[in-house]
């Protein structure tokens, strides 16, 4: 299985520090209704039983909704669960040897900031790049600032798809028109909204409004 453009268009990452009472099933199901295209689970803290537990019942309503899931640096829950694919930082395993553990048919999705890092990620065998911090973000204390011009020159120098992240909203989406990515992740701008499922229709369609101008 691999990734097309379309379903990066909305890329949901996952953030318990924004769930008020409510469960991460709860949360992720409102926004796969208001059309989020791909689900990212992110976790640091929960003990692996936990972890598989919940990213098994998350995987089977992602499935449900036929969008992507893939797991945020853990390559062995990724493979113990037949997740559809993982999502590596800069820091942690490089895509190269995330392929040979989880084999052709798997997504792999690799955190750059640089041309450099782009290039080498989709020479290693990344299906899509996502890039970031485009604006200013809670979500992550060490997330570098990517300029426009950063970002476009990274999608002039790969031809897989690139997404935008980082403190994108549905108010400054539009900022990022002409820049070459096919969508955007989002953790804060969705899941921190009081309607989740608004959030994710009225973010979805500023997204198509800017890919498509």
């Amino acid at each position: 299985m691999k990734c097309d453009k379309k379903e990066l268009l909305l890329y949901a990452v996952t953030d318990r520090h924004w769930l008020n009472g409510r469960t991460l099933y709860e949360v992720v199901k409102e926004s796969l209704e208001g059309g989020v295209t791909f689900v990212q689970l992110r976790e640091k803290t929960l003990d692996e039983e936990t972890f598989l537990k919940e990213a098994l019942e998350l995987q089977k309503l992602c499935r449900e909704y036929r969008v992507p899931f893939v797991i945020n640096d853990n390559v062995d829950i990724a493979l113990k669960m037949d997740a559809d694919g993982v999502h590596v930082g800069q820091s942690d395993m490089e895509a190269g040897d995330v392929r040979a553990k989880l084999g052709p048919d798997k997504i792999i999705g690799v955190s750059a900031g640089t041309v450099e890092e782009a290039v080498l990620a989709e020479k290693r065998g990344a299906d899509y790049l996502g890039v970031g911090a485009v604006f200013k973000t809670g979500s992550k204390d060490d997330a570098v600032d990517v300029s426009y011009d950063t970002l476009k020159a990274i999608c002039a120098a790969v031809s897989i798809p690139v997404i935008a992240i980082g403190g994108i909203t549905q108010q400054n989406v539009s900022e990022l028109t002409g820049s070459g990515i096919c969508g955007v992740a989002v953790i804060s701008a969705i899941y921190g909204a009081e309607n989740i499922k608004k959030a994710a229709v009225d973010l979805k369609a500023a997204t198509e409004k800017m890919v498509m101008i």
